[in-house]
């Protein structure tokens, strides 16, 4: 049975030889671009045109047509390749249109080699585009899937694969109309015509077309080439250059692995593999099995089935793929019901707009009908959904347990276990994220380390996700017990001496929630109070901003003052702007500014409605800051899709002794260190 897929839905192919089939009504340029784990690709050699058909396990159309059929052999796809994406352009140059608004919906259909449909894909709602995406074959669970993506640009193929992060993309996508143009590419044969009902394509073309004709000898049927993914070493002999450095560039939750870590293609020669931030240049190790799923089911899931360097990389990288499946499934999920609302609104407005059927059986028997179809779009789209989320809870439920203490809950026992490490981790765990359509998977927020933000507990009075009021007074108090859990979890997740803490509690408002800190020795002094213990402390991180970043402009990093403490530097300021005169606010505002790029990071406990007397003065400083809330909140905006995601802080569960446990051993590594 074939899925008809809407946009964001995806499906599981059965095989791994499929042809890709599509009618536009219209000519049009089929391509293909192979991606890694981020989508990004990552040179000319990684896309698949008229101009350059064939790459591994790929091959596409050679000229404009109406029709394509694009053969795929997933088994040959290289292993650093984790997404295909299917590539529709109109032609710039010629009498025919200039935006796919102007003609028939194009047809996509996912087939067997005997030409059975998988899964079919029709691109609605194109208006001003020029080029789309229209679908995306990606590595899931050992396994691949097909998504309907039907993502239009505006600009064109170049700004589809600017997109894409292709440095060359204006350039690749002049050659390709140009080949279209002159008549280079030669045609792909059409796959043979099907008798069964419902067929979609054209009738077949020859067997052995002017492309059969002209293979080399000795070839089946496909132009050999070099493989843009052979090791440099088996391609010309030269030795992998080595990496530097240990992780790739932050990015903000959600955002998926960083990419920076990507490999680069010289001109004319192959590419190199050695991963650019690594000390080694061997390949990452593979992830490991899934076990054989049972007929009819599922691969079971497996914790760090994703790519990586190490088993932290491959989890992280897991949990993104996890948020990415579930906002898009949510996504499909939310355009399936609002198709099914206008649906059914068109077929009411249609039944009352007729005088003879407002009254009698007509009428009732036609809202009857259209209110059994609303249903049934919407029950079919609901299991769909449910389908996806049970997949993604059976995933959740391995990769919780088998996390690391940075990106653990509080409850997980991994902290029973816990010991200092000797290296920083590649990210924190701040909360967790979830969707109301799915409120039982429960998504871990990671962020990249260092912090590239500070961070804001909102401590003004607000309503919970699930309704409840929480008083100002009790605000206060559960953002900053928030931040003693973050500021405890950073504390916990870097060796010892490599993570300084200050707090500013200019009232002594925070003494009980403060504590932990304070009592357990992790402070590098008592909490400071009053107007002058504020200026000391803002006084000496100002200075220490200043004197880094002189010494890295002046090109001397280690001619900094001896005694420095080079280590990252963490302000909790507790119940702003109490205390807090304009030189002071100038001087917090500046290290929210340029803090983190020298390791000095902020993390405010603050009701901003208490902050409104200084105008817009401190508009600048609260975007820089990354909100978060003591209670669950849907305040978290997803511009990718459109969601707000419901974030819930990472609380230590009520009378557990984890927190003091894991302080202590943290204080007897720092006196261990200075010794």
């Amino acid at each position: 049975m074939t899925a008809e897929l809407t946009r964001g839905q995806n499906h599981p192919l059965p095989r791994a030889r499929l042809e890709i089939r599509v009618s536009a009504g219209t000519p049009v340029v089929a391509g293909a671009t192979l991606g890694d784990e981020n989508g990004t690709i990552h040179g000319v050699e990684w896309v698949a045109h008229p101009g350059a058909p064939v790459l591994p396990g790929l091959e596409v159309s050679r000229q404009a047509a109406a029709d394509h059929r694009l053969a795929v052999d997933l088994d040959a796809v290289p292993g650093a390749v984790h997404r295909v994406s299917v590539l529709l352009a109109l032609p710039v140059a010629g009498q025919g249109p200039a935006r796919f608004g102007a003609v028939a919906a194009p047809f996509t259909a996912v087939t067997g080699l005997d030409g059975e449909e998988v899964a079919s894909y029709t691109l609605t709602d194109l208006q001003s585009e020029s080029a789309v995406v229209a679908l995306e074959l990606y590595r899931r669970q050992g396994g691949w899937k097909v998504r309907a993506v039907g993502q239009g640009y505006a600009g064109g193929l170049a700004e589809l694969l600017a997109d894409q992060r292709l440095p060359e993309a204006h350039q690749l996508a002049g050659g390709i109309h140009e080949a279209v143009a002159r008549g280079l590419a030669r045609s792909v044969p059409a796959p043979p015509a099907r008798t069964a009902d419902g067929d979609r394509s054209r009738p077949a073309a020859p067997a052995h077309g002017p492309d059969h004709g002209t293979a080399p000898q000795g070839a089946t049927g496909r132009i050999p080439s070099a493989s843009p993914y052979d090791p440099p070493a088996a391609a010309s002999g030269a030795q992998p250059a080595d990496g530097q450095g240990e992780h790739g560039t932050q990015r903000p939750y959600p955002g998926g692995p960083a990419g920076a870590d990507r490999p680069s293609a010289p001109a004319g020669g192959a590419i190199d593999y050695s991963h650019p931030r690594r000390q080694s240049a061997a390949p990452p190790p593979p992830p490991p099995a899934a076990p054989p799923a049972e007929p009819g089911r599922s691969a079971r899931p497996v914790a760090g089935d994703a790519t990586g360097w190490s088993m932290e990389e491959r989890l992280y990288n897991q949990v993104w793929g996890m948020f990415e499946d579930l906002a898009r499934t949510t996504a499909a999920y939310r355009s399936a019901v609002d198709f099914a609302d206008s649906r059914r609104e068109k077929e009411l407005d249609q039944v009352l707009s007729d005088p003879r059927s407002r009254i009698g059986g007509q009428g009732d028997a036609a809202r009857e009908a259209a209110r059994e179809r609303y249903e049934q779009l919407v029950s079919r789209a609901r299991e769909v959904l449910d389908r996806d989320v049970a997949q993604l809870l059976a995933e959740a439920e391995v990769v919780e347990p088998a996390l690391p203490a940075a990106y653990a809950r509080w409850d997980n026992p991994v902290w029973h276990a816990y010991r200092v490490p000797m290296e920083i981790p590649m990210a924190l765990r701040l909360g967790d994220l979830h969707l109301p359509e799915a409120g039982r998977i429960r998504v871990p927020m990671l962020v990249r380390l260092p912090l590239e933000r500070g961070l804001w507990i909102d401590s003004g009075r607000s309503a919970s996700s699930d309704g409840a009021v929480t008083d100002s007074q009790e605000m206060r108090r559960l953002g900053l017990e928030t931040a003693v859990a973050h500021a405890a979890r950073l504390l916990a997740v870097y060796p010892a001496g490599e993570f300084t803490v200050h707090v500013i509690d200019p009232a002594g408002a925070g003494t009980q929630a403060l504590a932990p800190l304070a009592q357990g020795g992790v402070l590098a002094a008592p909490p400071a109070r009053g107007a002058a213990g504020t200026a000391d402390v803002l006084g000496r991180l100002t200075e220490r901003v200043d004197l880094v970043q002189m010494a890295l402009r002046g090109g001397a990093p280690d001619a900094l003052p001896p005694g420095l403490d080079t280590s990252q530097q963490l302000l909790i300021v507790n119940d702003f702007p109490h205390g807090f005169d304009d030189r002071a606010v100038n001087q917090l505002r500046y290290l929210a500014d340029e803090g983190p790029a020298v390791g000095v990071h902020l993390m405010m406990v603050a009701d901003r409605e208490e902050s409104a007397g200084y105008g817009p003065l401190l508009d600048p400083l609260w975007r820089s800051l990354l909100r978060l809330t003591p209670v669950p909140d849907d305040h978290l905006a997803d511009p990718w899709v459109g969601h707000a995601w419901t974030y819930e802080p990472p609380l230590v569960p009520p009378g557990s002794q984890v927190l003091q446990q894991v302080l202590a051993q943290v204080a007897a590594a720092r006196i261990s260190w200075r010794r």
